[in-house]
């Protein structure tokens, strides 16, 4: 009875303090994307994360009822640093949902014309929102509905002391007239959080993580991805601490009190790595993350498992020594030289196979498709000279000619050819990841396989020039670069067996495999080059290759092909991938396939559409 009581109380006493409009709110996640194209539109960091922002302290007056309810200790606000944009998780500041969505969008303006530091708040966000519409005035009806609206939301100031309401007076006059206002009076506290406005960036605990690690070179995650994608978008606070002396545990009872879940819980993950199926509900119920130093208990705890080769005997063939690549490194901005080993591989174990039953109905239709693409002839109509007599042309002209003087025209028709002149290499991304399942009896290596063999038959049928490789790494000297079909050879039973015997590899060093293909598809004397790459997932490696390293060395081997003249185009199953995609291959040089069991028949669809262009 009291837990009801009590739940009925809170909410009674919550809904009472709030000061914004829960029934007009817009999540975060309803508008990331075009949140996130906006910011990039307009000049935005490419690489930049626009994710939603925890809770942060401001030192604001609450109000009776909100220190009763303990609301409004925690504000969601708009601020950026030099890896992510955060935006806050809700905004339900107006009555009406329209203006909060246009709140995002304007708070994703601002962002792109702001160079992340402040030197006074007030004054560098009215300058900010001057730069702004100057630069872009058909955003000032806009941004002055919102103002205004703003200001009728504002709490009233009747209870604040007399330099209070004087700088909530200067804030209004600022919001409505940005520029109008240089001087600020002193208060003792924070003004209400101005949502229109940006912030500055919270300061960072420096070294959280990497004061932990037995090798910087190295990280620890996994290149397995869950076929669902579970990962939020805001960040948490980081904080460290020194392991407590106490004896291992969740929370270590005192009669007096109770550490809540907020304080540190001495969690040895050493000596237990099983999961948690809370793991996340509770990250997410936590405002501020802990992590510590302590010694392992368990010799076998301290050691680091890496993802090791295979035996020789149990490894793919390799071919040749190996071949040296440069990487870009972007921090300087240049590309270091020999940095990468890329090793040609031949499947193991592979016999010349016919094409599995399964895919033989499919393949069939896709053949008699294809066949109509080959190289056509036609004729050419109207022509001034030809082989044969135009005799629509002609008939039209001789009419024309009755009715009044008309200028002679081509009245022949000549006999062409269309010949299709491209060749195409298609790099298909065999990592740990592809190991993933899609459903009870498919994993993502079997789409992979199947969009691979179904591919080979509609080309093949066609008469285009093309080439299959896989590839995936193990740090930057073993870049694994798998044959499945030179430019040379035929496709035959050869061709199908290596397919099918693929397997699931390792990491996904991209740029090094997009260099070799653009270095082998270069060769080619066609005219049109087309460089098809197929992956679930985005670049990533053991030895500082997750992040920012890995997409800023991909986009820069996509710069390099298309200098070459080649045409780069990504076709991905991962559907988080419109968050670094448009970065590393343009805007519309990518497509993301929402069922990834569609693409052994969405490949070879995709490849007319670029290559009938």
């Amino acid at each position: 009875m009291e837990e009801w009581v009590g739940g009925i109380w809170h909410k009674y006493i919550t809904r009472k303090a709030r000061a914004d409009y829960p029934a007009a709110a817009i999540n975060f996640c309803d508008v990331q994307k075009s949140v996130g194209m906006t910011f990039r539109a307009l000049g935005g960091d490419a690489v930049k994360r626009v994710e939603a922002a925890t809770g942060r302290d401001v030192a604001t007056r609450r109000r009776f009822l909100q220190k009763i309810s303990g609301d409004n200790q925690q504000v969601s606000l708009a601020w950026q640093d030099k890896d992510s944009l955060s935006l806050p998780e809700i905004l339900a500041v107006f009555p009406d949902p329209v203006l909060n969505r246009d709140l995002y969008l304007w708070l994703a303006v601002l962002a792109a014309n702001h160079q992340g530091k402040f030197t006074h708040w007030a004054r560098d966000n009215q300058t900010l929102v001057q730069t702004v519409l100057a630069k872009y005035p058909a955003l000032a009806p806009r941004y002055y509905r919102l103002a205004e609206a703003y200001i009728d939301v504002r709490p009233s100031v009747q209870h604040l002391s007399k330099p209070e309401q004087m700088m909530e007076q200067a804030l209004m006059q600022a919001i409505l007239t940005p520029g109008s206002v240089k001087h600020f009076p002193q208060v003792n506290h924070a003004p209400e959080p101005i949502f229109l406005w940006l912030y500055p960036a919270e300061p960072q605990v420096k070294n959280v993580v990497a004061d932990y690690q037995d090798e910087p070179d190295e990280s620890s995650k996994s290149a397995s991805k869950k076929t669902v994608n579970q990962s939020k978008t805001s960040r948490k606070k980081a904080q460290r601490s020194d392991a407590p002396n106490e004896r291992d545990g969740m929370m270590i009872f005192r009669l007096e009190s109770l550490f809540s879940w907020s304080e540190f819980a001495n969690i040895d993950r050493g000596n237990d790595d099983s999961d948690d199926e809370d793991s996340e509900r509770v990250a997410e119920d936590l405002e501020k993350i802990t992590l510590s130093k302590q010694q392992q208990q368990q010799k076998s705890a301290r050691i680091k498992i890496n993802l090791d080769l295979p035996s020789a005997s149990e490894d793919d063939l390799p071919l040749g020594e190996g071949v040296k690549f440069p990487e870009w490194h972007y921090k300087k901005q240049q590309l270091e030289q020999d940095r990468c080993l890329l090793q040609p591989m031949l499947p193991k174990d592979c016999v010349p196979q016919k094409l599995p039953a399964r895919l033989q109905t499919t393949a069939k239709m896709l053949r008699a498709q294809f066949e109509q693409f080959r190289s056509l002839r036609y004729w050419l109509k109207a022509q001034p000279q030809g082989e044969e007599l135009d005799l629509t042309a002609w008939l039209d002209f001789h009419v024309e000619r009755q009715i009044s003087a008309t200028q002679e025209r081509g009245v022949f028709q000549s006999f062409r050819g269309n010949h299709r002149d491209l060749s195409c290499l298609l790099l298909a991304d065999i990592s740990m990841s592809t190991d993933a399942h899609l459903n009870n009896e498919t994993q993502v290596i079997d789409v992979v396989k199947d969009s691979l063999l179904l591919f080979s038959e509609a080309l093949q049928s066609v008469g285009d020039h093309f080439a299959l490789y896989g590839f995936s790494s193990v740090k930057r000297h073993h870049v694994r670069f798998t044959v499945l079909k030179n430019f040379k050879e035929a496709y035959s039973d050869n061709v199908t067996g290596r397919i099918l015997a693929l397997k699931p590899g390792f990491y996904t060093r991209m740029g090094a495999a997009i260099r070799q293909a653009t270095k082998i598809l270069q060769e080619q004397a066609s005219a049109q080059k087309l460089l098809l790459i197929l992956t679930d997932g985005k670049p990533n490696d053991i030895d500082h290759y997750e992040g920012r390293f890995g997409i800023e060395d991909t986009h820069q081997a996509i710069l390099d092909a298309k200098k070459l003249g080649l045409k780069p185009f990504c076709i991905t199953i991962d559907q988080q991938a419109e968050d670094y995609l448009p970065y590393i291959f343009g805007h519309d040089s990518f497509t993301v396939i929402s069922n990834p069991t569609q693409l052994p028949i969405r490949l070879p669809q995709l490849y007319h559409q670029l290559t009938s262009l």
